[in-house]
């Protein structure tokens, strides 16, 4: 379950795998896999800054799935959120340098947030979804906080809940 970068957007794609990039169906990656394809989408905060944009996000991983292709989508905080964050950090701690671990247990909420409503839209939609943070996948990564490498992403388990028809929506 290897991956290389792509150079224009920046999604991690298997070998062999194809990027498209347009509006608003994000950033997508196609793999063939026998008959099925399958399909990674990317969408950043402006697209799901909403509920309302949160469902017609759904829409489109819909569309994927109901095409036959297996989907796992990359989601971004919704727009906005992460400087809500970032400014609450710094009112909790005006008067000091925070911990970098703690900044970012507070800042990696927004993208838990709509990996999380986007599941639950995929689910109302009645499709079986769920979301997953990078410790759960695990993505591992080099140690340098603020600037880390992404080292590995052993797929196991999220290549065998794709396989039974299961969203994987992913933060990031």
């Amino acid at each position: 379950f290897a991956f290389t970068l792509s150079p224009r957007c920046g999604v991690r794609l298997r070998p062999g795998a194809v990027r498209a990039c347009g509006g608003e169906a994000g950033c997508q990656a196609r793999e063939a896999a026998g008959s099925m394809a399958v399909v990674v989408m990317k969408f950043g905060g402006t697209s799901v800054a909403n509920i309302e944009r949160i469902r017609n996000v759904a829409r489109h991983v819909k569309r994927e799935v109901d095409a036959g292709n297996k989907v796992a989508v990359v989601v971004s905080a919704m727009s906005g959120a992460t400087n809500q964050l970032i400014a609450w950090v710094k009112e909790a701690s005006p008067n000091s340098i925070y911990d970098p671990v703690e900044y970012d247990a507070v800042v990696a909420t927004g993208e838990q947030v709509t990996a999380g409503l986007l599941a639950l839209a995929l689910q109302d939609m009645g499709h079986k979804a769920r979301s997953w943070t990078g410790w759960q996948i695990p993505v591992k990564t080099t140690a340098a906080h603020g600037a880390a490498r992404i080292l590995d992403i052993p797929g196991e388990e999220i290549s065998r809940r794709l396989d039974a028809g299961e969203i994987a929506v992913v933060t990031g």
